[in-house]
């Protein structure tokens, strides 16, 4: 079974699941802001993917924070970033089959499980 983490409330995330759904796929959504974070989970994201592709640089949440915070990012202080405000994390992240696949695309969920 798949497991979608992110956010409720985002386009994203429901375009995501309206695909998941229409598919009949089944999956598990993670809700961040309802069910917490894992800083153990969001540390091997970060050894596997890198802060880079995790962090969402075009989002508001990113663009709220200091230039100085923003110019320094690292391993150490993208986790931080993760753990105090989920909503910088690029949306969706779905697991299948230890697949990881950040942000949604339908042709990329259509390789996924066909």
């Amino acid at each position: 079974m798949s497991i979608m983490y992110g956010i409720k409330n985002c386009d994203t995330i429901k375009k995501a699941k309206k695909w998941l759904e229409a598919e009949n796929i089944e999956f598990t959504f993670h809700d961040y802001k309802k069910e917490g974070v894992d800083e153990a989970l969001f540390k091997s994201w970060i050894s596997e993917l890198g802060w880079e592709a995790l962090i969402n640089r075009r989002g508001t949440t990113w663009r709220k924070l200091p230039d100085e915070q923003k110019e320094n990012m690292n391993d150490t202080s993208a986790l931080a970033a993760m753990l105090d405000n989920p909503s910088i994390i690029k949306r969706p992240l779905l697991i299948h089959n230890g697949q990881k696949t950040l942000g949604f695309k339908a042709e990329e969920y259509t390789a996924i499980y066909k």
